[in-house]
């Protein structure tokens, strides 16, 4: 051999690298091993045959353990962690791998390995392909069949845009209003459950998806079979509440109007006393009876109108009195109505049914004795009746100018009254109606209107609400087949019970009071829309008079005779009632009626005259005024459920609670302060919050949602925790355009003239100033809160 040749191994050399091949071998015949194919394993092997390589032409090959390494190597094949360092060498791999290369023999003994490692490399790229393929595919599937079965709800198109409303708007036709009041009309004599599921089928016919009937049982206060009667002690005269002699006729006996001539929840029984006139029942009516005879178990002749009915009946409650003869004042009552020979009815629940106040009558309720909501025996006479009673003859009025009736001052007049009614269980009806919403479905817009519960009696006025709300839904539902959807969720709701003290809306609003709470943004009410033909009058709260006065002038683009009407925010009848005072939700109503005749006509709207008294049609013949209240309601609606910004004025808020504070006989310090600085906050709230938002460059929709729940509460500061009867909780309405201040300072301002105390005024005071701090601090919560959100992302 020569010099630079390198030495052949020696027997033992040669022997022991046959082992090691043999070792090696043996472990690569397992391919059945999952952890074989392991890229990493192969990995270690090779550095193991490149370690071994070189050991073997090292001295100190002795030392190395064959044994040792086939055991732990074995031994290992099964578990997932395999652990390779007690074979593994101490130099790094790059540095045994530089040390092969300059091996003449590795050439020779490892090209071998390279085939295996490309193929490896080609499979694990093919695999990771195809991998990756498989998935694309997939995922391409799903996402087809997903988007084809849950296609994403169509967002409603511009909102802010007017031609859009314009679309909607221009299908609310009168002839249209005109066919389904007069196919309503044919319902009259139905029961009130009837009643509601044809009108649930025709919502339904409309076009209109999700409708439901809810039916409530509740304590109802019917007529008895026999009418109600008023008799002269004196002469022996017996009169119906009409003025007519007492017949044994019949027809003259079961007449509807006779029977409806009553008060719904008066006490009942037969009192005989004598007659005393206390007017209109005010405070100073009183005081100047009180001053001149015992009222104790009297009976008070009393005229509808000038405040609540309620509030007077309890006056005289307090007072002592006994029972209550209600008639409307001729003078009182429009020039174009013939009223003078109606007897008419009236309800003395203040709402809800009476058996379960303040909780919903649902299965299982527990039911409270309530026959009677007062002690007086409480009954409704015509003005004719009334004339009668004062001995004054049938010429007294003139056409030229009214006289006001009042009772003689010399003379007794004893009369003897009896009253009897049935009080029973019966079933109500609301029709509800959902038109989702695309983007906020959880929010709520309400449009109310009432169906009939008296059968032929009650007025034309829920003919005339259903009609409507019908046309809307009508013209909101045929846009909807076409792919538009409001942004939020619209309620269409017909309640049962309205003329027994709103029923039906409270028993719903009790039942999902925590929702509504949540949820409602906003009422807007279609009671008796069309009640006259000489004015329209409308009344929202003080956050959305501006948005109804734009909405009378977008209306009156397209009419030749503009209305201009004032906005107000005062005391209305109706289903309203539960969503004003106990949720304190923001709410509006449009209706026409006739120039009211003096200051004292407020409140005869309580009085509900016979269905012949007020003929819709001849109010209305063409039904125009119908198409201009149903457009006017369209018109706000679609404003609140598609405006990104809820449409509420925070400023109009704290200058209607200024207002109500001037020229006040009570105005302390302490209220003009907190009333300052609650408008000071509202004008920073709309100046630095309202207006960025409806810059819609600086829109983020999370910072709209904030807002938008800030706004939805504004109103809810100003519940009292009680006020008199029939007087609103919510103390931003007024009792009527008359006056101007908080109806429940001026009521402690009257208590204490009668009471001789200023506790009443205190408390009074005490409940307005809480109402405008609250706000003041809530307003002040909802910027501190925005201000922290802007801190935070900055």
């Amino acid at each position: 051999m020569g010099e630079n040749e390198p030495s052949a191994p020696g027997p033992a050399q040669q022997d022991k690298k046959m082992a090691y091949h043999k070792v090696n071998a043996d472990q690569r015949a397992q391919g059945h091993s999952p952890y074989l194919d392991n890229d990493e394993l192969q990995a270690t092997a090779l550095e193991l045959e490149w370690d071994m390589e070189k050991e073997l032409e090292e001295p100190g090959f002795d030392h190395f353990r064959l044994d040792s390494a086939v055991q732990h190597h074995l031994g290992n094949s099964q578990s997932p962690d395999l652990d390779l360092e007690p074979i593994q060498a101490s130099s790094s791999p790059k540095g045994r791998f530089q040390r092969l290369q300059e091996d003449p023999d590795y050439i020779s003994h490892y090209t071998r390995q390279a085939p295996k490692s490309n193929r490896c490399s080609f499979f694990r790229i093919l695999k990771v392909f195809c991998t990756a393929l498989i998935l694309f595919i997939f995922g391409i599937v799903i996402g087809y069949y997903a988007r084809k079965k849950c296609p994403s709800p169509p967002a409603s198109q511009e909102p802010n845009n007017p031609h859009i409303y314009h679309e909607i708007l221009k299908e609310i036709k009168a002839e249209n209003i005109q066919q389904i009041y007069r196919d309503l009309l044919q319902y009259t004599r139905e029961d009130d459950v009837d009643v509601a599921m044809k009108i649930l089928v025709q919502w339904h016919s409309q076009g209109l998806e999700d409708v439901r009937l809810v039916n409530y049982s509740v304590l109802l206060d019917l007529p008895d079979s026999s009418s109600n009667t008023v008799t002269l002690k004196s002469s022996g005269e017996c009169f119906y509440p009409s003025g007519q002699q007492c017949s044994r006729d019949p027809k003259t006996l079961h007449s509807q109007d006779l029977l409806y001539s009553y008060a719904a929840y008066s006490a009942k029984g037969t009192l005989e006393a004598e007659l005393v006139d206390v007017q209109y029942g005010t405070m100073e009516d009183l005081l100047r009876i009180q001053a001149i005879t015992n009222v104790t178990k009297k009976i008070a002749l009393l005229k509808l109108g000038q405040s609540p009915l309620l509030y007077k009946l309890s006056l005289l409650e307090d007072a002592g009195f006994g029972g209550v003869l209600l008639y409307a004042d001729p003078c009182d009552l429009p020039k174009t109505t013939d009223l003078a020979d109606k007897a008419f009815m009236v309800s003395l629940n203040s709402g809800g049914d009476p058996s379960t106040p303040g909780y919903a009558s649902i299965d299982g309720s527990y039911r409270q004795n309530r026959l009677n909501l007062t002690t007086l025996l409480v009954q409704p006479i015509s003005a004719m009746l009334a004339r009668k009673l004062v001995s004054l003859p049938e010429d007294s009025v003139q056409k030229d100018r009214c006289t006001p009736l009042q009772l003689p001052p010399t003379g007794k007049k004893i009369i003897s009254l009896n009253i009897q009614s049935v009080t029973t269980y019966k079933t109500i009806s609301n029709v509800i109606g959902y038109l989702k919403g695309a983007v906020f479905p959880d929010r709520y817009i309400i449009i109310g209107s009432h169906h009939s519960s008296l059968n032929p009696y009650g007025g034309q006025g829920w003919a005339s609400s259903t009609a409507v709300i019908t046309a809307l839904i009508q013209a909101l539902t045929l846009k909807a087949k076409r792919g538009w959807r409001p942004d939020r969720t619209i309620v269409f709701c017909s309640w049962g019970g309205t003329a027994f003290g709103n029923i039906g809306s409270y028993e719903w609003a009790e039942d999902l009071k925590r929702v509504l709470q949540r949820n409602v943004v906003a009422y807007v009410s279609l009671h008796d829309p069309v009640r006259g033909n000489s004015t329209l009058h409308p009344v929202a709260s003080p956050s959305l008079q501006q948005l109804a006065a734009e909405s009378q002038s977008l209306n009156c683009v397209e009419k030749t005779r503009c209305p201009g009407s004032n906005v107000s925010s005062v005391q209305i009848q109706g289903d309203s009632d539960y969503f004003i005072n106990h949720l304190g939700v923001p709410a509006t109503q449009f209706s026409y009626e006739d120039i009211k005749t003096s200051e004292n006509s407020s409140f005869l709207s309580e009085a509900l005259f016979p269905v012949h008294a007020t003929k819709t049609e001849e109010l209305d013949p063409s039904f125009s005024l119908h198409e201009t209240i149903a457009k006017l309601t369209g018109q706000v609606t679609l404003k609140i459920a598609n405006e990104p910004v809820l449409p509420f004025n925070a400023l109009d808020i704290a200058l209607e609670v200024q207002n109500s504070l001037k020229g006040d006989e009570v105005g302390v310090p302490q209220l003009l302060a907190v009333a300052s600085r609650l408008r000071d906050t509202a004008e920073l709230f709309q100046s630095d919050e309202m207006r960025p938002a409806n810059d819609p460059k600086e829109r983020a929709p999370v910072r709209v949602r904030m807002l938008n729940d800030v706004l939805q509460s504004l109103e809810k500061s100003f519940l009292v925790h009680q006020a008199p009867p029939g007087l609103y909780r919510n103390i931003l309405y007024r009792l009527d355009e008359r006056t101007s201040q908080f109806s429940v300072l001026l009521e402690a301002l009257e208590h204490c003239k009668l009471h001789q105390s200023n506790e009443t005024i205190q408390a009074a005071l005490s409940e307005v100033l809480n109402s405008i701090n609250s706000a003041q601090v809530y307003f002040k919560a909802g910027l501190d809160v925005f201000e922290t959100t802007l801190a935070g992302k900055k």
